[in-house]
């Protein structure tokens, strides 16, 4: 029996029909998926069952026995391993490929972070978070909850919101809801700036919220304009670009 760790962020899905229908949002252009966080495998029965390539990555070393317990014709399938820290290039040898998961909700953040470095490789993120993130994630500009990883996410992917979970699906439940998304990449190759840039003034921007970006970007030194007496949860992604192509020709 694997017991759930609250320091590992572990709330264990109990409802199979929920489970299935997360299951059923990858899609079917993409047969390379990772799942993050399997436990104790009530995504990964359903996941096993399609015609997919599947790599159930868990940091937890006794739910990757249990796995392998009740898996042993899919021992291949199931890495014991912290996925934050894993080159994921490797696990398909370069090509494409999709996550997936039941994320844990203390490094769901990060998990997003790190699936944007291989952007040009991950075709779709879906799964599910903890519902104030994932509403953050989709959620347009001039919503109190805009933020960095809603502009970041937004640049990249298609941004879809599936449905909300109750606490009562899992053990032990959370003291929140749940959300699960859908996050298709789009056709955007090159934004046209340094992305290092374009990372560093969202950040900057956001992490000094109150203030107006003329205040917050001041050391980019931007050239007058009225988007600067704005606060940056009114600027979309595009806006953001806009000021990184000024800051990079300063």
């Amino acid at each position: 029996m694997v017991a759930p760790k609250k320091h590992l962020g572990q709330h264990f899905l109990t409802d199979d029909n929920i489970a299935k229908r997360i299951g059923n949002l990858i899609t079917d252009d993409c047969r390379n998926v990772i799942e993050v966080g399997p436990g104790k495998g009530i995504l990964t029965k359903f996941l096993l069952e399609k015609d997919i390539n599947l790599k159930a990555i868990d940091l937890d070393l006794e739910s990757v026995e249990y796995l392998q317990e009740h898996y042993p014709e899919h021992l291949e399938k199931i890495i014991f391993g912290d996925f934050l820290k894993m080159d994921l290039l490797q696990l398909f040898d370069g090509q494409h490929f999709q996550i997936i998961g039941n994320y844990p909700y203390n490094i769901s953040s990060q998990i997003l972070f790190k699936a944007l470095e291989y952007k040009d490789k991950v075709d779709c993120i879906s799964g599910m978070f903890q519902k104030e993130v994932a509403q953050r994630i989709i959620t347009q500009p001039g919503s109190k909850v805009y933020g960095i990883l809603s502009v970041l996410m937004q640049t990249w992917y298609n941004c879809e919101y599936c449905f909300t979970v109750n606490e009562g699906s899992f053990f032990p439940p959370p003291k929140v809801k749940s959300g699960v998304i859908r996050l298709t990449r789009n056709n955007v190759s090159d934004i046209g700036v340094d992305e290092k840039l374009y990372i560093e003034i969202i950040k900057t921007s956001f992490n000094q919220r109150r203030k107006t970006l003329r205040n917050s970007l001041k050391s980019f030194n931007l050239p007058d304009m009225d988007m600067l007496n704005k606060r940056p949860e009114v600027l979309s992604p595009q806006d953001f670009i806009k000021l990184t192509r000024l800051a990079g020709e300063r």
